[in-house]
C-alpha cells in the first residue's frame, strides 16, 4: 500500500487534508438554493463511502509494504471494527450539530465555539494517546490557530444581516458538536496500527480504518440525518420521497463530489499520521476553517459589504493562522 516515506511528504498530505476539509462545503453552497441540506447530506455521505472504498482497492492494495486492503479487513479485531465504526457515528452527529448551530445562530457563534473546542480537545486527546512532537510548539501553534478562528468569527459578526437570534441554542449545539468532533478522530486512530510497514495484528492500516469509519457515518445517517429531516432545527421538514422527487443528476453529483473531497482529506490525514503523529495530522487538518474563510474572501466575496477596517482583521487572521500552522509543523522537527 502507499505509505509516505518522509515527514515532509506527510505534511504535504496534511495540507491537502486541510484544503479538502475547508473546500467541500463549496459544493453545499452550489446546491443549497434548490436542495435542502439533509438531502444534500445523503449524497455527501455516499461520496465519502465510495472514495474510501476506491482508495482501499487502489492505493491500499498495491505496493510492497503493509497489508492489502481486503486482507486487512479480514484480520481486523472486533475492537478495531467497533472503534473505527464508532468514530464515524460520533463524527456524523458532531458534523450535523455544528451545521445546525450555524443555521440558527450564524458563523460568529458556531465557528469559534464548535471548531475551537474540536481543535483544542482533538489535539490534546490525540497527543496524550500518541505523544509525537514537542508539546510546547504544538500547543502554541494550536493556540494561534484558535485565535485566528475567533478573529474569523469577529469578522463574520461585522457583516450586515448576521443572525443574532437563538444564540443560546446555537451556543449549546456548538459546544455539543465541538466536544464530539474533538473525539471522533481518536476512535479511528485507536483502531489503526502506528506501524504501517508491519502493522500490528488485529489493528487496521489507515485504508481499512477510514473505510469502516465511513460505514459508521452511512449507517448512523439513517438515525441522525433522518431526525434532522423530519424534526429540523431550522428550515422546512423534508422526506425520503423528496430525495427522489426533487433530486436531479446534477444535484446528486454535486453532493457526492462534496463527500469525495472530504473523504480524500480524511484518508490522507490518517495516512500521514504514522510520520506526523495523530495530534499533528488532526491539528493541521482542522486549519480547514481558514481555508473556508479564504474561499469566502476571495471567491464568494462574502466580506465585500463589511465595514471599514475589516481587511486589517482578515490579514491578521491569516497571519496568525499561517504562523500557527508553521509551529504545528515545526513541533515534530524540533522534538
Amino acid at each position: 500500500m502507499f505509505i509516505p516515506a518522509t515527514y515532509a511528504l506527510a505534511v504535504v498530505l496534511c495540507v491537502i487534508t486541510m484544503l479538502c476539509w475547508g473546500s467541500w462545503a463549496n459544493t453545499q453552497k452550489l446546491a443549497s438554493k434548490t436542495w435542502a441540506f439533509p438531502l444534500f447530506y445523503w449524497d455527501y455521505v455516499i461520496g465519502i463511502v465510495l472514495l474510501t472504498l476506491l482508495f482501499g482497492l487502489t492505493l491500499g492494495s498495491n505496493g510492497e509494504f503493509g497489508r492489502g486492503f481486503l486482507e486487512d479487513l479480514g484480520q481486523g479485531s472486533q475492537d478495531s471494527y467497533l472503534s473505527a465504526f464508532l468514530g464515524g457515528v460520533v463524527f456524523n452527529i458532531a458534523n450535523l450539530l455544528i451545521v445546525a448551530a450555524i443555521s440558527i445562530a450564524g458563523m460568529a457563534v458556531a465557528f469559534p465555539v464548535g471548531i475551537g473546542i474540536a481543535l483544542i480537545l482533538g489535539v490534546v486527546v490525540n497527543y496524550v494517546a500518541n505523544p509525537v512532537g514537542d508539546p510546547v510548539w504544538l500547543f502554541l501553534g494550536v493556540a494561534l490557530v484558535v485565535v485566528a478562528i475567533v478573529l474569523d468569527a469577529v469578522i463574520y459578526r461585522r457583516l450586515p444581516g448576521q443572525k443574532t437570534t437563538s444564540v443560546l441554542k446555537g451556543l449549546l449545539l456548538s459546544v455539543a458538536g465541538g466536544v464530539l468532533m474533538g473525539f471522533f478522530f481518536r476512535f479511528v486512530a485507536a483502531s489503526t496500527s502506528t506501524d504501517f510497514v508491519q502493522p500490528e495484528a488485529g489493528l487496521f492500516t489507515p485504508y481499512s480504518a477510514v473505510f469502516v469509519f465511513s460505514l459508521g457515518i452511512l449507517i448512523s445517517n439513517f438515525l441522525w440525518n433522518s431526525w434532522f429531516m423530519y424534526k429540523p432545527i431550522a428550515g422546512n421538514k423534508v422526506s425520503y420521497g423528496d430525495y427522489f422527487r426533487q433530486g436531479t443528476p446534477k444535484l446528486h453529483t454535486i453532493g457526492i463530489l462534496g463527500g469525495i473531497i472530504w473523504g480524500i482529506g480524511m484518508s490522507l490525514s490518517l495516512i500521514a499520521s504514522e510520520k506526523a503523529g495523530f495530534a499533528i495530522s488532526y491539528g493541521l487538518g482542522q486549519g480547514a476553517t481558514m481555508v473556508a474563510a479564504a474561499w469566502g474572501v476571495f471567491i464568494w466575496k462574502e466580506f465585500k459589504a463589511a465595514p471599514k477596517g475589516t481587511n486589517i482583521l482578515i490579514a491578521l487572521m491569516f497571519t496568525l493562522f499561517i504562523v500557527g500552522l508553521g509551529l504545528i509543523v515545526y513541533s515534530r522537527i524540533g522534538a
